[in-house]
């Protein structure tokens, strides 16, 4: 495998509406960014990537663009952008973009001079198709519910989205338009930004017959999804992308991918992939309900880890994951993968453990280093995001009680990390002067940066020196490119693998069980570089004396063997 300048790095998310407010008018800006710069380089991050700061009605919260090369003036001016970049080069760290083409938003001017003329030049920037008998072309759900066609006023015609009505899809059949992204991508990767998260990709290939499914709910329509995965090409698009663009710049890419056929690892994230990386979200896709949110399974322990481990030798020697627990679309990670036993401060150095030093790139979401929760709302107005207020009239209309359907979303809702980050336990957790945007977590007098940056056992100071283990010169050859080995498969509640490098090997070991778990080990050891509950020393002493380890519950180990 070749090697690249993002190996061994480690990144950092930041929603920006919610990071951090500079002027007190409530929304998060690229000043409160810069403002916390000093923050993420103490905490060990090298990468920034920040959702969209474009220009946009902010329908879908920024995933809707009205003008890819202006900062939306909620966020502040390309001058507060540039010094951004500047600052963040300054401390030795990139800033990535959010790259959301697919579609636009509706406010973009290629879409109100298509609608003016469907039939014209910028009509075919888009989909429209004439309908059916009076109905749609074909029977899509959108991913944010209803029809994926919605009809041009005093036509026949109808205009695809694949999310709401207001993000027309781009039609990247159209050479024009490829090429007009292709400048704007390079526009942004001229002007000093290290790379993209590339959005919803997968979706820019259309199966342009348009075929109706079998319907796979009441509403008659089937998930838009299906004609995705009906579509082939996406590879001449991206390859092209990837060489119009990244290439020229040896940019540092991460893809959303969903719906990836079974044997096309390789060419995502291969040597001559298309991109560098893409996030792992098999542990995410536990969670998807038969129907929604209201069906949908908790998390179980072993089919994570079986998840887990299946992702990483899939990925081993064909290219590096994007590692996440939590991030702007999901709930928040120690919400969702710890039982309630350990939905505590040990229980989060756990499954930072064990997630931070997998094989790839781990992704932190801002408020993760600090363990952020899932917020609790009393009502469904109490949400913002479109996806959720769909979720909760879908689990009504399935016979959920209004209770019920808040505790799927609840558990489910986007809005859980978009709630502002807990700085301090100062009036709105220190987001902001103002008032906030979005409700935050009551929960911010307990948790927050303020109260775990001055305790020496906390969170936050347990990520710093997790992160740095991962980058110290001693080990970071063998956590960046060392082969990912499972062990104690069989354990129950034991979440445990090897990190072999060049003459080192590294075991990384976690109980997720309620009670205390003890594991032979095979081989002596040399040092125990890290425990969650600070008992180094004592597992040390067992492991020379026994030949063996008892992790305590919740209790977690990375030992130099």
């Amino acid at each position: 495998m070749k090697k690249s300048w993002w190996n061994g790095k480690v990144a950092y998310q930041i929603y920006p509406k919610s990071f951090c407010d500079s002027n007190g008018d409530g929304i998060g800006d690229l000043r409160g960014v810069l403002s916390r710069l000093d923050y993420l380089k103490d905490l060990g991050v090298d990468i920034i990537w920040l959702s969209p700061v474009y220009q946009s009605p902010f329908v879908d919260q920024g995933y809707d663009i009205s003008d890819y090369y202006r900062i939306a003036e909620e966020f502040g001016t390309m001058e507060d952008f540039d010094l951004l970049l500047a600052e963040a080069k300054q401390r030795g760290m990139s800033i990535v973009m959010d790259l959301v083409v697919n579609h636009c938003s509706d406010r973009h001017e290629w879409f109100q001079k298509a609608l003016a003329d469907p039939e014209g030049e910028y009509g075919s920037y888009f989909y429209f198709r004439k309908g059916k008998d009076g109905q749609p072309p074909s029977n899509y759900r959108s991913y944010f519910g209803g029809s994926t066609w919605t009809p041009v006023p005093g036509t026949d015609l109808y205009y695809l989205h694949m999310f709401a009505p207001e993000q027309p899809d781009l039609n990247w059949e159209n050479p024009v338009v490829r090429q007009k992204i292709y400048d704007m991508v390079n526009w942004w990767l001229d002007k000093g930004v290290a790379g993209f998260r590339i959005d919803a990709i997968i979706n820019i290939k259309k199966n342009l017959d348009f075929p109706s499914f079998e319907p796979d709910g009441p509403d008659g329509l089937a998930f838009c999804t299906k004609m995705v995965e009906s579509a082939d090409g996406i590879g001449d698009f991206l390859q092209e992308l990837k060489r119009e663009t990244f290439a020229k710049h040896d940019a540092f890419t991460v893809g959303e991918v969903f719906n990836m056929k079974e044997d096309e690892l390789a060419e995502f994230i291969g040597d001559e992939g298309h991109f560098s990386t893409m996030f792992d979200f098999s542990a995410q896709a536990l969670t998807f309900g038969g129907h929604g949110w209201y069906d949908a399974p908790t998390v179980q322990f072993e089919p994570w880890r079986e998840a887990l481990f299946t992702a990483q030798r899939k990925a081993q020697g064909v290219g590096f994951l994007a590692n996440i627990i939590e991030n702007h679309d999901e709930p928040r990670g120690a919400s969702r993968f710890l039982p309630p036993y350990a939905q505590n401060e040990t229980g989060k150095k756990l499954l930072a453990t064990t997630s931070l030093l997998l094989r790839g790139i781990p992704f932190l979401y801002q408020g993760q280093e600090i363990g952020m929760t899932n917020c609790l709302m009393t009502d469904i107005s109490q949400y913002e995001d479109i996806n959720t207020i769909d979720q909760y009239q879908v689990a009504l209309r399935a016979g959920c009680t209004k209770e019920e359907a808040l505790e799927a979303c609840y558990l489910h809702s986007r809005d859980n990390a978009r709630t502002p980050m807990q700085w301090s336990d100062g009036p709105n957790a220190g987001f902001t002067t103002g008032t906030p945007w979005f409700m935050v977590n009551p929960n911010y007098r307990e948790i927050n940066v303020a109260e775990q940056a001055g305790r020496p056992d906390s969170l936050l100071n347990y990520y710093k020196r997790l992160i740095a283990l991962r980058k110290s010169d001693d080990y970071l050859d063998t956590f960046t490119y060392g082969e990912f080995i499972p062990a104690y498969e069989t354990e129950p509640g034991t979440l445990a693998y090897l990190r072999k490098g060049e003459g080192q090997t590294i075991l990384v070991a976690g109980n997720y069980g309620e009670t205390a778990r003890t594991l032979p080990l095979h081989g002596p050891v040399q040092q125990v570089l890290l425990s969650n509950t600070g008992r180094e020393e004592a597992l040390l002493a067992q492991a020379k004396a026994e030949g063996r380890i008892t992790l305590k519950s919740c209790e977690s180990a990375v030992i130099l063997l």
